[in-house]
């Protein structure tokens, strides 16, 4: 994320430039615009045009630029976009006023945002600033006759590419967003089809991870026949593969040895900090109004939210009794830290199990 302007305009609002650069910096913009900010940028819009002269044709896409008074965000993954829809409130031809309109973020779209700024959407601003910086990565976990792909991002892991093969005769075929790259029949089928994926991910690390000796054969496989791909490749004993493997890799650090202090493996950890917590009846609050009291008390250590949850409780959907923004300014007032969850990721489902909100205690409250 870039942040080329920042100024203070009327009513304690700032101003702010930003291009995001990457989907990880549109999904941060999902919980940092909120309904009723203002949001501008270049666009282009259908306009109507019937005359005497020109047949109706139902409207002509016209660049220009547009700011809209936000009423709905959408994190559109797959479309590689943000959609902030509104009601346009400044725009280059003022007979497109009070219309509504959507405007389609893309990385590198440079947009203006006006809003009065909360201290966790500074932080996440920040957050993503920094997080340019840390390289892409690949989790591949294998073991005999199957491998996986998943790539890391801030907003969770995704599954690349599924590989299954055998260590003999037998059919190896790839299956996942990676495309298909044929069969096989042999173990070195499946270690080439796996170096193949590789191959076509612009990443600049790649932990390699599973059971037993078979990962350190693919690596020897890799290490032959495309040396600067092997050059990339860490590996990590782990017990399993796939969605567990990758867990794994997560919890014990890995990426953070190429990332710093990725936001999933600190979401990982502190999850299974607090389920362990709750199995012992130690210290530790979870559901709004525990949380809430917790908060009164100055116990909490560490409060954990789930950022849809958050976003929901800040508009229109909100369902808790409490005000979550109250509980957050209190939280940190008396020492403790915020951690937003993101709920792509196996953590943050596991705490939207728990309510949406939960708490690391100092001590105990009852």
């Amino acid at each position: 994320m870039q942040i080329n302007d920042r100024h203070p305009t009327t009513e304690g609002r700032e101003r702010v430039t930003l291009v995001p650069e990457s989907l990880d910096d549109l999904w941060h913009l999902t919980y940092v615009v909120e309904p009723g900010d203002l949001v501008a940028g270049d666009t282009t819009r259908r306009i109507q045009r019937n005359d005497d002269d020109m047949r109706d044709t139902g409207g002509e896409r016209e660049p220009m630029w547009i700011e809209i008074e936000v009423d709905d965000v959408e994190f559109a993954k797959f479309a590689n976009r943000l959609r902030v829809g509104g009601v346009i409130v400044d725009c280059s031809r003022e007979d497109q006023l009070d219309f509504h309109h959507t405007l389609n973020v893309e990385p590198l779209t440079e947009i203006e945002v006006e809003k009065v700024w909360k201290p966790d959407q500074n932080e996440r601003l920040a957050e993503a600033v920094e997080a340019t910086e840390n390289p892409d990565v690949a989790i591949a976990t294998v073991e005999e006759g199957q491998a996986y792909v998943h790539t890391v991002a801030q907003y969770g892991t995704e599954e690349r590419a599924s590989l299954t093969g055998s260590s003999g005769k037998g059919q190896s075929t790839l299956t996942g967003s990676m495309g298909s790259s044929g069969g096989g029949s042999s173990r070195e089928d499946l270690y080439e089809e796996l170096m193949e994926v590789l191959g076509r991910m612009d990443v600049d690390a790649v932990i390699l991870a599973g059971p037993g000796f078979t990962k350190q054969q693919a690596l020897d496989y890799v290490e032959e026949n495309d040396p600067d791909l092997a050059s990339l490749i860490t590996t990590v004993d782990t017990a399993g593969v796939g969605d567990r493997g990758v867990h794994e890799v997560l919890k014990r650090g890995a990426v953070d040895e190429v990332q710093t202090q990725t936001r999933i493996s600190k979401e990982a950890d502190l999850v299974d900090e607090l389920t362990e917590r709750i199995a012992k009846g130690t210290e530790v609050a979870y559901g709004p109004e525990r949380v809430a009291e917790a908060a009164e008390f100055g116990a909490i250590e560490t409060l954990l939210i789930l950022d849809e949850r958050l976003r929901a409780e800040r508009g229109d959907e909100g369902e808790w009794a409490i005000d979550v923004d109250d509980v957050i300014e209190t939280a940190e007032q008396k020492g403790g830290e915020v951690v937003v969850f993101s709920g792509e990721f196996d953590p943050g489902q596991q705490l939207r199990n728990l309510g949406g909100i939960a708490a690391l205690l100092r001590y105990r409250i009852d």
